[in-house]
């Protein structure tokens, strides 16, 4: 089995406990307009060419694995299972000593679900704290099976309005609520997050919305993530 994988970036001090490594997997359904990870959205490996630092040595037109000044990237590759928990054991010493894992994010880990469920299965085999940065925008079954593997959920919460949603984004805010909702009942520890974006999520009426949303799910923590444009050319 295997899946699209964006970047394995390790020693994260974000996105949950301690010390983590971040699976970020490639493909994502939505389209949020302020995207920080771009390269994430399309569900196939990319090649971007940067023209300032190429010096026409033709090692492109040959089976090269890396280009020799950087110029050209490789966005995405496929990866089993194995190969990921291999990468991510590297960093065990600092998963026991922080009380830190692993978290897989995106893109959006539920549209690879089944690799990623054979990959929590074998990271918490081995002790693993795993946690899952989601936007709730896939099946509730999918998401159910993922839960039972999860020690920490981070729940996008955007743009709340259904009409909105579905223009702006591409999501169907009803499935999303309702999978927060099953992941509430399943006494999972989930915690929202919201971006911060002038123009989308900060008026008055997606606020009240949000907050009104997440009292009603009596929970005691929420996440505001500042807006950047990490994502920019």
């Amino acid at each position: 089995m295997k899946a699209l994988i964006l970047n394995i970036q390790r020693y994260s001090l974000h996105d949950g406990s301690g010390i983590r490594t971040i699976v970020f997997f490639k493909g994502c359904p939505l389209k949020c307009p302020w995207c920080s990870n771009p390269e994430s959205i399309s569900f196939q490996p990319q090649t971007v060419k940067m023209e300032s630092k190429c010096i026409h040595c033709q090692y492109c037109s040959f089976d090269v694995d890396e280009c020799p000044t950087g110029a050209i990237t490789q966005f995405g590759k496929y990866m089993t299972v194995e190969e990921v928990v291999t990468e991510v054991q590297k960093d065990m010493i600092f998963y026991r000593t922080s009380k830190g894992g692993v978290t897989l994010s995106g893109g959006e880990v539920l549209s690879q679900s089944a690799f990623a469920i054979e990959l929590l299965k074998q990271l918490k085999s081995l002790g693993i704290n795993t946690a899952i940065e989601t936007s709730g925008q896939g099946s509730t079954q999918n998401l159910i099976e993922l839960a039972t593997y999860l020690d920490l959920i981070l729940f996008d919460l955007k743009i709340m309005n259904k009409e909105k949603a579905k223009l702006i984004l591409g999501s169907d805010i009803n499935l999303i609520k309702n999978n927060i909702k099953t992941l509430v009942k399943m006494h999972k520890k989930v915690i929202p997050r919201v971006p911060l974006i002038p123009g989308y999520t900060t008026d008055d009426e997606n606020t009240k919305e949000i907050i009104a949303f997440v009292k009603s799910l009596n929970l005691t923590e929420i996440h505001l993530l500042p807006f950047h444009q990490y994502g920019s050319l």
